[in-house]
């Protein structure tokens, strides 16, 4: 019996305390109906996931933006308390216009944070107008938390795009514990201070009571910007764990790893309706071996280094050719940024060059599709594939990855993974990590991973699979929740399964 599965501790951890879940979007998709009525539905995802059976064991709040922009809506709210009444917490929305949505979302999140804590600098359009925006909009979001308060509060702000709340909730003359989580990676020094309101954000930061990263290495970049723009703090502690102490403060700060349901990912897997389809992709590519990339268009995920290190490798090994086919889904996202419609051409341009290069009568070497996967066909492609091959030039965690380990019920497929993925920390003894711009060293890990041995590949299968089973996504909630109400931290070791080669060292000089 697994205690995080089954929730077991999730309710014991300040069950005092009125939960408040803070994020960009409600866990809820909004469509309307022929009619012209709104019709609701839960949301997927991993936060949902987590986050839904705790927020319903308490009674908890869920704040964010609904999906529509105000102008399109005037009695949202009725509506959400008529439709999510059996849900077992309320959602309450945030409203913004459309203005306030392309400038805050489109233009300070995804514009500024996104491609600087990627390390892509070069894409950040530092328009003042977008940090007017940004603060703007986290002080209607804290407005919102403020009006929503019972008698005692946990409130926990999900990632980037509200960096600022607790700030502004603090000026407002709240109280309660406030706790943040990063969801994408938190960038070094020398990219960091590129951000011209670099000060602002550690400050508000640093407001809040429990700051939870993705990794090691994204807290440790963290403290080196505190340390050197704020030098009047001080970093004390060792393990998961650790303390930043300002300004007659405590403030907690961890890495916790963000998981899947790992249970369910399997249950959905064996199902015979994805057997299946499982079963007639592989039929489709007899005697392959087949590869799979799935990926958001979005120029951090690395696909043409991808798709140059598959071209790379078919030219070098030639017994590749025939017997290997690479499956590559880049789901639509963000088209009206002109980057990302720049990087669609690109890709789509590469994939026609080495389909054009290297396809001979009865085998193309790429199946390139830009669309969405229903949930049948994306876990088939899991179950079906010998090799899952995800090189983000820098991502958070990289869920993809925990996935597809999974939904790998026969435990003999091989995993290449990005060093510059979150998940990296936790896989790097069982997957094939790879430096996403080393386009021959891509495709030497092809290569190796074609000619694996099957005992090999069991064996390195089962150890991820192990480790996504045992930090799940209830691990993480449980995690987190323990950091913010432990008395004591010294129960919070470094991680097993989860410390990059050069971790302890650095950490350890933090600390001293």
């Amino acid at each position: 019996m697994n205690p995080y599965t089954d929730n077991f501790h999730l309710s014991t951890h300040g069950s005092d305390q009125n939960l408040i879940i803070v994020s960009n979007r409600l866990p809820i998709v909004l469509d309307k109906s022929p009619e012209g009525k709104w019709e609701i539905k839960s949301g997927s995802g991993g936060l949902v996931t987590a986050m839904a059976p705790v927020l319903k064991n308490r009674g908890g709040i869920w704040i964010g933006w609904p999906g529509i922009a105000l102008e399109e809506e005037q009695n949202l709210d009725r509506i959400l308390n008529a439709e999510t009444k059996n849900f077992g917490y309320r959602l309450k929305a945030v409203h913004l216009t459309r203005e306030e949505r392309e400038k805050y979302y489109e233009g300070f999140s995804n514009e500024i944070i996104w491609p600087l804590f990627h390390d892509i600098a070069a894409y950040c359009n530092f328009n003042p107008e977008y940090w007017s925006a940004y603060q703007q909009v986290n002080r209607k979001f804290a407005e919102v938390v403020k009006q929503n308060l019972a008698r005692s509060n946990f409130i926990w702000v999900q990632d980037y795009q509200l960096m600022n709340v607790a700030i502004h909730l603090r000026e407002m003359g709240v109280t309660e514990r406030l706790a943040f989580f990063l969801h994408i990676p938190f960038p070094p020094l020398d990219i960091f201070v590129r951000l011209p309101w670099r000060f602002q954000i550690l400050h508000s930061l640093l407001e809040y009571d429990v700051i939870g990263f993705q990794t090691l290495r994204d807290r440790r970049n963290f403290f080196q910007s505190v340390k050197t723009l704020i030098p009047e703090t001080r970093i004390v502690g060792r393990g998961q764990v650790m303390t930043i102490r300002y300004r007659n403060r405590e403030i907690r700060v961890g890495a916790f790893p963000i998981s899947i349901d790992f249970n369910e990912f399997a249950r959905m897997a064996a199902t015979k309706k994805v057997a299946e389809k499982a079963w007639y992709i592989h039929e489709h590519f007899p005697d392959q071996k087949t590869i799979l990339g799935i990926d958001r268009l979005d120029y951090s995920k690395g696909i043409l280094e991808r798709l140059k290190g598959y071209r790379n490798a078919l030219a070098r090994y030639p017994e590749l050719q025939r017997k290997t086919t690479f499956t590559l889904f880049v789901v639509p996202s963000r088209r009206s940024i002109p980057q990302y419609a720049t990087l669609k051409t690109e890709i789509e341009q590469l994939v026609g060059a080495i389909n054009g290069e290297f396809t001979r009568s009865g085998w193309v070497p790429i199946h390139y599709f830009f669309r969405s996967l229903e949930r049948t066909e994306l876990l088939a492609y899991y179950r079906s594939s010998d090799i899952a091959l995800l090189t983000p030039l820098k991502d958070g965690m990289n869920l993809v990855a925990k996935e597809y380990c999974a939904c790998n019920l026969e435990e003999n497929g091989v995993l290449i993974l990005s060093e510059f993925a979150g998940a990296a920390a936790q896989f790097q003894k069982h997957a094939l990590l790879v430096n996403p711009h080393d386009i021959e060293g891509i495709a030497d890990a092809i290569y190796r991973a074609f000619s694996m041995s099957r005992d090999e590949r069991v064996a390195r299968m089962q150890g991820l699979r192990q480790i996504v089973r045992k930090y799940n996504i209830f691990w993480w909630v449980d995690s987190f929740l323990k950091a913010a109400f432990a008395k004591d931290l010294s129960d919070f070791p470094l991680l097993q399964d989860y410390i990059p080669k050069e971790e302890p060292l650095i950490t350890d000089a933090i600390s001293a």
